[in-house]
């Protein structure tokens, strides 16, 4: 049975590998976050991904199925632009395609900070990210705070 510490560097090593897989996974794509909700049809020609579309009162939610078997949502206000994305599934999807401009932004902070060893919360005036979990069961979502539409529950964003 490995010791505290050794379990605690495999977390570590879980949570290194999701943010790896995230820069380095080319395939896997969605509308970035503040882009214009044209882009989701683009993605899902590309990624061979089947999508559902709901709406809501306040936004419209694309949820992408990815051959890998995630599945990707994004969150799009009346405004036309992608304010959410969410994962869960067996693979983080190309974060930096879903996160977009914010990608950058991300990475920084996701070297310094963490809110347990196999979660991460980044919680920016411009930018929120939470994301965790283990190999084969990711889930997390971003958003952009100031971009929420008025009346819309946070906690409803999964």
């Amino acid at each position: 049975m490995p010791s505290g510490r050794s379990m605690i560097n495999v977390k570590k090593c879980v949570l290194a590998a999701g943010l790896l897989g995230a820069v380095l996974s080319p395939g896997i794509a969605a509308a970035a976050l503040g882009e214009p909700e044209a882009s989701v049809q683009t993605d899902v020609a590309r990624l061979q991904a089947s999508i559902k579309m709901n709406s809501r009162a306040a936004y419209r939610v694309h949820e992408l199925e990815l051959p890998s078997g995630t599945r990707l949502r994004e969150f799009v206000g009346t405004d036309g632009k992608v304010f959410a994305v969410a994962w869960n599934g067996p693979t983080v999807p190309n974060l930096r395609q879903a996160l977009g401009r914010y990608f950058d932004s991300y990475v920084t902070e996701a070297k310094n900070k963490h809110a347990g060893h196999n979660r991460l919360q980044i919680s920016q005036s411009d930018l929120v990210v939470q994301s965790g979990g283990h190999m084969r069961a990711f889930s997390g979502r971003a958003y952009l705070p100031q971009s929420i539409p008025s009346g819309v529950d946070i906690g409803d964003l999964h």
